[in-house]
């Protein structure tokens, strides 16, 4: 990892990240926007069952697909320059979107919201590269950077409530129009374009392979955690991988390849996004869990719900800063791994909720597992992003942030089909022969509530008891196997990062090792 201290930023750098951090947080809130959107863009625009699942996936698919590609393309072109495309696609389809007269347009309009969203996420992480060469404010703006982005998405649902209040279901789309417009006006004059770019010609085949593999993969992922095993999901699955292996092995031959593969191979790279895979894999994974239990167990409303999901961004507020601190002191590595022991903690404290048990309870299991998680990524991501070499920080941030979307499918798909598997069985064991729509029932809290409502209260009552008791349950099992997967993930930090993610400098590093030590006198 570069630990060479370079010049220090300056008031112009800071106010750059500030800028760049707008189409950040606009880009992850897009990803959760529509959740209270979606009811009135069905009366609307009345889109098919199959239509609006297309309306909410789109985007992700998108920007999940074409993350590598851009990063690969910013090295190329100049990331300010792909900043700048991807701030104008983005404005454009916002408006697009937000006037959409059919379902089709709109999901149309979102593939392209999601290109413009794979242009701008690696570009503002990569630029950061360019912007801080000291490595102790280097830290400090992947902090930054780390805490928007998870704070986007939990954002999202609550500024879709506040606006649906008041205006109509285009607005949460404008709503990104005039950060888009400041993005355009304020670049081209607080941040720099790449002096160095990665030379050689665009191989628009690997561009195809990697978009084709990571869209089949994610895309049966998220099918088997929506419906669980069926053949097309594995299929899908299956020719993703496939079509991953020929794109590894095309990229081994290119004198100019797509991503390189030597700097994932190196453990302060790899290392660092095997990490944040995993971190995601439970931030997504539970969150779920979590806002179906403050609404469907609770009792609370959408926007109640949304407003209290963003206590635990305390614990963030409190963990990351902590975390970078005693970065400067001992090794990242343990950090790092002390990150997900509390996420653990966090995890393990979750898994004690009882449907009768108080908001605070679950509020604090919360606020300690994401700040933990937040305090491990922010030094995974610092770890790799100073790992890559300047020339290829695009390609590097893409990758990076594909682990990212890769461990949110992944943690969606096994932690929800482990909690749906624990409902399902509970349910089975607490119906009575005969009740009414017993399939639906059996298969999620929604179909159960949504059953109750035609029966009568004493039996609706019962079966809303047990339905919720069984959806408990669930979360904690699912809770409990997020929290082995922390302790695996916190061990693997310690154990193979040890030494090699170093330590973040709080003044000029000791002299290399390696260097014979200077005569004396």
């Amino acid at each position: 990892m570069e630990n060479t201290p370079g010049p220090r930023a300056g008031r112009k750098e800071w106010t750059a990240l500030g800028v760049l951090m707008l189409p950040l947080l606009l880009v992850s809130m897009d990803v959760s926007i529509l959740y209270f959107a979606i009811p009135y863009i069905s009366q609307d625009l009345e889109p098919s069952a199959t239509q609006q699942l297309w309306i909410l996936d789109m985007y992700g698919f998108v920007l999940a697909g074409l993350l590598i590609v851009m990063g690969a393309l910013g090295d190329r072109i100049g990331r300010r320059t792909l900043l700048l495309a991807g701030a104008a696609v983005f404005g454009a389809a916002s408006v697009a979107a937000a006037y959409a007269h059919s379902a089709e347009v709109l999901i149309a309009v979102r593939a392209l919201l999601g290109l413009g969203g794979a242009a701008l996420m690696p570009s503002t992480l990569a630029l950061i590269r360019n912007l801080f060469h000291d490595a102790k404010q280097r830290g400090k703006a992947v902090t930054i950077w780390t805490g928007v982005m998870t704070a986007g998405i939990s954002l999202g649902p609550v500024v879709s409530g506040l606006l649906l209040e008041h205006f109509w279901w285009g607005s949460v789309f404008l709503v990104a129009l005039p950060a888009m417009v400041l993005l355009l006006v304020l670049v081209p004059f607080l941040v720099p374009e790449t002096a160095t770019v990665a030379r050689g010609r665009f191989d628009v085949l690997s561009a195809v392979l990697s978009l084709g593999s990571l869209l089949a993969v994610i895309y049966g992922i998220k099918e088997w955690a929506r419906h669980g095993y069926e053949s097309l999901p594995a299929l899908c699955i299956g020719v993703g991988l496939l079509l991953g292996v020929v794109f590894v092995r095309r990229q081994r031959r290119l004198a100019h390849p797509m991503i390189d593969l030597g700097l994932i191979g190196r453990r302060a790279f790899g290392g660092p996004v095997l990490a944040d895979l995993l971190a995601m894999f439970a931030t997504v994974g539970m969150a779920v869990f979590f806002t179906q239990y403050l609404q469907s167990v609770l009792g609370q409303s959408p926007l109640t719900a949304a407003l209290w999901s963003l206590v635990p961004a305390a614990g963030v507020a409190l963990m990351a800063p902590t975390g970078a601190a005693l970065a400067q002191r001992i090794d990242r590595a343990y950090v790092m791994g002390g990150g997900f022991f509390v996420a653990a903690c966090g995890f393990l404290w979750m898994a004690q909720l009882r449907t009768d048990s108080p908001l605070w309870v679950a509020l604090v299991g919360a606020a300690v597992y994401a700040g933990g998680l937040v305090a491990a990524m922010t030094l995974a991501n610092e770890t790799a992003l100073g790992a890559a070499p300047p020339e290829r920080a695009g390609s590097a941030a893409a990758v990076l942030e594909s682990g990212q979307e890769l461990g949110g499918a992944l943690g969606m798909a096994i932690l929800g089909s482990v909690g749906a598997a624990v409902y399902s069985r509970d349910m089975a064991d607490a119906l009575p022969p005969g009740t009414p729509h017993a399939d639906a029932v059996r298969e999620t809290l929604g179909g159960a509530s949504a059953v109750a409502e035609g029966l009568p209260s004493a039996t609706a009552d019962a079966l809303l008891t047990a339905a919720r008791d069984a959806f408990t349950h669930g979360l904690g099992i699912a809770a409990i196997g997020a929290a082995v997967v922390m302790v695996c993930a916190g061990v693997f930090s310690i154990a193979l990062l040890r030494g090699v993610a170093g330590r973040a400098p709080s003044a000029p590093p000791s002299p290399d090792p390696h260097r014979p030590p200077a005569p004396v006198g």
